[in-house]
């Protein structure tokens, strides 16, 4: 007969599945208060206690760790020495460990966690038995997660045991689980600011944003064709938790595989277009927005998104914050489009794409009204770049702007909807690289200089784009990403008709921008606040 030993602190769906493991013909053998919940189902279960001759000691915190248990799951079928030494010692074979671990992660994410708390959910004998099993996986299989149960089942039901295949897959995920869980009470402990004397029982210690060491845990989704260019290799990964609304949880409906570059623009269309309220599109090319706008529908706000730059929109990557429906959807076939994303798709846009079988379409949940924490907005709670043998980690810049904190420093107010355009220019501006420089007007980008080493060349791209694409910048508002170092960069936006001018402020010229911009009747609010994006 076949024995499973259970072990479970998360009991959802443990009693269905011994119960099929019981009609299987598999012996169950158990601990504390799994045990207890097993045998008043009505299950013949022996405790672990019962095979140690030891009973459980220490509030529960020794009771597994015994060669009763741990000869069980480690020792090899094929050696006869191992075989003959279970013998010898009267040890039995677990052919089957079912464990999941005190809840650790969600002990400390509890707001006031204290310490002791924290402490007294690490698990030890979990993560003992799981490795044990896990090393020995030609022998035993090892379930760690009640996702595991269906597949289990279905193998012991149709062949008797367990795979080869489903054995190795079941210890990968096994190991994982326990790197997962060694990396969460690294990170929550070496965040801790300890401070001596304080009572251990109510002790809630200060924690810092960023840990002593960083243990990211990233789950692949997908191996893709290459990296941003053809000679490098690359894979996607998301967070073990992603956050709502975030493009790793959307879904392809149709087209070619998603590429590097497509998924790097990507994420910066959503990201942008996640900021509006009002129906918007967004058009990215190479990580820079080229053309943004918000109408009364999809078809308004990408008609209007795509008049900034038709050029660069030629094969850029489409977002939109509402479905697209048979109009919009008529329009943009009409371009060339690397990839289209939305929250969703009607029937009739699905049927336009139809003979467009290349186009990939992203269907991506919009994150929930009224989150109260940057990742309930789908958004990342730090960033990360890497550097030479290093990783630079900071909050991610999930600042926005309200329009109290706009500060008028010219002698010229703005007008009710130049504060509007401005509010908009700069969410927009936020997502362009640094330098960046915005032009708009009536909802919508008229001329965007991105990515330049200097403000200046900046100011004169985005003009020139906008001449470029048939656009009038005459009474436009601008949007500079950091502070106008000297007034240079300021009269080349006036003279090609801005009238109101929003920056961070900051620089010790500042007085010097400001007497500019009176000396040419336009208006200029500050920020107090810069989004540097390289």
């Amino acid at each position: 007969m076949k024995t499973a030993l259970i072990s479970v602190s998360d009991k959802s769906g443990i009693v269905e599945f011994a119960r099929s493991l019981h009609a299987l013909g598999v012996r169950l053998l158990s601990t504390g208060g799994t045990a207890q919940l097993l045998a008043r189902e009505g299950l013949p279960v022996t405790e672990v206690a019962e095979v140690t001759q030891f009973p459980e000691m220490l509030d529960g915190r020794v009771k597994t760790l015994h060669p009763m248990v741990h000869g069980g799951l480690l020792a090899r079928r094929d050696v006869p020495a191992h075989m003959a030494a279970l013998q010898e010692h009267g040890i039995g074979t677990i052919d089957l460990l079912v464990v999941n671990l005190y809840p650790f992660e969600a002990t400390v994410a509890k707001a006031g966690c204290t310490l002791a708390d924290a402490i007294e959910n690490i698990d030890i004998g979990g993560p003992a038995m799981v490795r044990s099993a896990a090393k020995n996986w030609k022998d035993v299989g090892v379930v760690t997660d009640a996702g595991q149960y269906e597949a289990v089942l279905a193998e012991l039901k149709s062949a008797g045991r367990l795979s080869d295949k489903l054995r190795f897959a079941l210890s990968v995920a096994a190991f994982n689980r326990i790197a997962q869980y060694d990396g969460a009470i690294s990170d929550y402990l070496s965040s801790v600011d300890f401070e001596e004397g304080k009572p251990a029982e109510a002790y809630v210690p200060t924690r810092h944003l960023f840990p002593g060491q960083s243990n990211g845990i990233f789950t692949k989704i997908q191996d893709l064709r290459y990296g941003e260019n053809s000679h490098q290799q690359a894979a996607l990964y998301r967070d073990l938790h992603p956050a709502p609304g975030s493009i790793v949880t959307g879904v392809q409906l149709q087209g070619k595989e998603l590429s590097y570059n497509n998924i790097a623009d990507a994420d910066a269309a959503w990201e942008c277009v996640k900021s509006f309220r009002l129906p918007a599109c967004v058009i990215v090319k190479h990580a820079n927005p080229c053309g943004v706008a918000v109408g009364t529908s999809a078809l308004e706000a990408y008609s209007k998104a795509f008049q900034t730059d038709p050029t660069s929109a030629f094969g850029g990557i489409i977002a939109f914050n509402r479905p697209v429906d048979g109009p919009a959807a008529q329009q943009i076939a009409k371009q060339f489009v690397e990839v289209l994303m939305a929250p969703d798709f009607t029937p009739e846009a699905l049927e336009v794409f139809k003979a467009k079988a290349n186009v990939r379409l992203m269907k991506i949940a919009l994150p929930a009204a009224g989150g109260d924490t940057a990742w309930k907005h789908g958004r990342n709670l730090v960033d990360a770049k890497r550097v030479g043998s290093g990783l630079l980690l900071q909050t991610a810049d999930n600042h926005e702007l309200q329009l109290p904190d706009l500060k008028v420093v010219t002698a010229k107010q703005p007008t009710q909807e130049e504060m509007q355009d401005l509010m908009f220019a700069w969410k927009v501006a936020k997502y362009v690289k640094s330098n960046a420089i915005v032009f708009c007007k009536g909802g919508m980008t008229l001329g965007v200089g991105a990515g330049q080493m200097s403000r200046l060349d900046s100011a004169r791209i985005a003009s020139i784009k906008a001449q470029a694409a048939g656009l009038s910048l005459a009474g436009t508002v601008v949007a500079s990403d950091a502070f106008f170092p000297f007034r240079d960069g300021l009269d080349v936006v006036v003279d090609a008709g801005a009238t109101c001018v929003a920056q961070p402020g900051g620089s010790m010229r500042d007085q010097e921008v400001i007497d500019a911009a009176n000396e040419r009747g336009v208006a200029m609010v500050f920020t107090g606040v810069r989004h540097f994006r390289h």
